[in-house]
């Protein structure tokens, strides 16, 4: 179960990740909403004339229809991030199953997932092919979720990004509307565009690709 975890998180072997490093595009991604810090990052967005990918949850998408709602009216992609947000080592087949199928968006072709903390089970891949899904994962990290200035993390995220890299955000930490602002303008600044995860497009992760990303997992 932990080689699991390891192989398709950290790996991330047969899944989804960055795009052609051949392109000056990034694709800025946000987790876990919608929600109260939803309208401020699409403010941030907005006056930046950037668009972004929302992986958004069933409760919260449930509860805030009129933020999808303007979310898609306002051009951004979004996509599911399951119901429960566990990791998959924390949930039996049948709610994986569950939480692998939903989308906010179902009947649409070519359904992106990405799960919880990019948690891996023995049954994600085989359950995600089964529900048609791709498992979408992320080369970069905005570490928003640790007790940190803004520009602290600003800094730690625009060095890791590369042309075709996946930016992690999160809709919810109060830090991330600044550092958006913040990323969007070291972006600008190194000539790197923002576009949807679907125009970036993201590319399969392959052998060697998985083994830079467990390198630079572990050797932080």
């Amino acid at each position: 179960m932990l080689a699991a975890d390891v192989l398709g998180r950290a790996a991330g072997w047969g899944a989804l990740g960055p795009g052609p490093r051949t392109r000056r595009r990034v694709a800025l991604t946000f987790d876990d909403g919608p929600g109260s810090r939803t309208q401020d990052l699409m403010t941030v967005l907005k006056r930046h004339g950037a668009p972004a990918t929302f992986f958004v949850t069933a409760p919260n998408a449930a509860a805030h229809p009129d933020l999808m709602q303007a979310l898609a009216d306002a051009g951004h992609q979004l996509e599911a991030h399951g119901i429960w947000h566990r990791p998959a080592l924390l949930l039996p087949p049948w709610m994986e199953w569950a939480q692998v199928r939903w989308h906010p968006r179902a009947g649409e072709p070519s359904l992106l997932f990405r799960p919880p903390y990019g948690g891996h089970s023995p049954c994600t891949r085989l359950l995600a092919r089964l529900a048609r899904r791709r498992i979408a994962l992320w080369d970069t990290e905005g570490r928003d979720w640790l007790d940190l200035p803004a520009a602290e993390l600003a800094r730690y995220t625009l060095e890791q990004v590369r042309p075709g890299s996946v930016i992690l955000l999160h809709d919810g930490p109060e830090v991330t509307p600044e550092l958006l602002d913040l990323i969007l303008h070291g972006l600008h600044k190194r000539g790197l565009t923002p576009v949807l995860l679907r125009d970036l497009p993201m590319q399969r992760i392959g052998l060697r690709a998985g083994l830079e990303r467990v390198r630079a997992s572990y050797g932080r």
